[in-house]
């Protein structure tokens, strides 16, 4: 959470011409409510059932891009349907320079009530070997602006022949 998804993905879709799919959004107006709503009212389980079933519908469409919520890679059928339905793209940052970009976002709710920079670390941990286990490409984002990290993963994508590939389809 913080890393940049969905800014990255906005940008990459616009100059790839393919359309932008946030994960958390799409469960946001299928639900009629935030996220930060739904694990109140619901509790993280519910929530991630939800996710499970939208990124396997989601990762089923063709000419996308596809930014999902940090907790994505929680669920082993999410890794697979993210890993095999497409070309992943992991960008990496670090627990502090998370919590500095999310210090005042109140919608986070696995940062509320907590010391969110020991919670980003202890998620850091937890979930950097589930991410690298789904990505094709992993991209440290540092502090490049959101338009260099754009231009990184494009890079990247095109080196891997995959950008070829997802504008045919």
């Amino acid at each position: 959470m913080g890393a940049g998804k969905t800014t990255v993905g906005r940008a990459l879709a616009q100059r790839c011409g393919l359309r932008f799919v946030d994960s958390d959004h799409e469960i946001e107006r299928r639900e009629g409510c935030t996220i930060a709503e739904l694990f109140a009212r619901d509790g993280e389980a519910a929530f991630r059932d939800r996710e499970a079933a939208v990124i396997d519908e989601l990762t089923q469409l063709d000419g996308i891009v596809l930014a999902t919520g940090g907790g994505a890679v929680l669920r082993e059928a999410s890794r697979a349907a993210l890993h095999s339905r497409g070309s992943v793209v992991y960008l990496r940052a670090n627990p502090d320079e998370l919590a500095n970009r999310t210090r005042h976002d109140r919608s986070r709710p696995l940062l509320q009530g907590v010391d969110a920079r020991a919670r980003l670390r202890e998620l850091f941990r937890a979930r950097d070997p589930l991410y690298r286990e789904v990505a094709h490409f992993v991209i440290d984002t540092g502090r490049p602006s959101p338009a260099m990290l754009t231009q990184l993963v494009l890079t990247q994508l095109e080196l891997g022949g995959v950008l070829d590939a997802a504008r045919k389809r």
